[in-house]
């Protein structure tokens, strides 16, 4: 069999119309517009493609967005201060700080000290414990763009085996969650775990997180699964996936593509938390 491919782009392209239309709503409802404050440290020239594809989104969208473009010399200290100005600013609704800040600068003391219910990123401990618990709260924009990919095939997430390769904070873990939210039977491995192919081919559900080339082969597939490959990894100026497409493409039902499977999603999801952030806050 050959699998169908899961459009990212196009799966995008219509909650992105979603998106608008609440913000629109917003807008017209409380006389301004939905606001994003991205905060960019230093000139890593990755975070400056991200940001300005944040930014692009953001006005395609109605959404007004606040840019922070700090040299990479900022201290931690001023960086903080920022974020406190942007947690009482009432015309900003989320906040994202672009990773990774510049060395000697403490991730996790600046992400923890964003408001949580403007994370629009889904990093703060508040969001992750509530995420663990099942409490309400903003989800982690790649994990919630890989559930919506799922659900894009008709595929029921409820009593399947779904397998997470990667164990990040930022996908694998959380992404797990979701899927044991859903009610999949759901086992995290990662790249050493022994004789990973035995996992792998029992999966109904296979998402690879781990950033390593081609890392997942198509003979480790159980036939007829739905794989998501969350990986970018660049080689001679081409772009590959966590999961050999090529021989996956002949077990799977359904494959997302690198690019234009998760990658499209992931901002769109951020897009989405920032205008529910809005909403919430005006107690909807």
């Amino acid at each position: 069999m050959s699998a169908e491919i899961i459009d990212g782009k196009a799966l995008s392209a219509s909650l992105r119309g979603k998106i608008t239309e609440r913000a629109e709503r917003f807008e017209k409802t409380y006389g301004r517009k939905v606001g994003l404050a991205v905060i960019k440290v230093g000139a890593n020239p990755a975070s400056e493609v991200y940001v300005r594809n944040k930014i692009k989104a953001c006005a395609d969208t109605g959404i007004r967005s606040f840019s922070y473009d700090l040299p990479e010399e900022t201290e931690e200290g001023d960086i903080i201060s920022l974020v406190r100005q942007l947690n009482a600013d009432a015309s900003v609704d989320g906040i994202l700080v672009q990773l990774p800040l510049p060395a000697g600068i403490n991730e996790k003391r600046v992400l923890a000290e964003i408001a949580p219910e403007k994370d629009a990123d889904g990093f703060h401990v508040v969001n992750a414990g509530g995420l663990m618990l099942g409490l309400p709260c903003t989800k982690p924009c790649t994990p919630a763009g890989i559930i919506e990919l799922i659900k894009s095939t008709g595929t029921s997430i409820s009593g399947k085996n779904a397998v997470v390769v990667g164990r990040s904070n930022i996908v694998g873990k959380p992404v797990a969650m979701m899927l044991l939210a859903e009610n999949a039977t759901v086992t995290i491995c990662h790249s050493r775990t022994a004789d990973l192919a035995a996992h792998t081919k029992n999966a109904d559900i296979l998402v690879v997180a781990v950033g390593i080339k081609e890392f997942i082969r198509g003979d480790m597939i159980k036939q007829g699964a739905v794989v998501i490959d969350v990986g970018m990894n660049r080689d001679n100026g081409k772009l590959y996936g966590d999961v050999e497409f090529a021989g996956a493409s002949e077990k799977a039902s359904y494959i997302t593509p690198v690019p234009g499977g998760v990658g499209p999603m992931t901002v769109t999801m951020l897009l989405c938390n920032t205008v529910d952030a809005a909403f919430r806050c005006k107690g909807n």
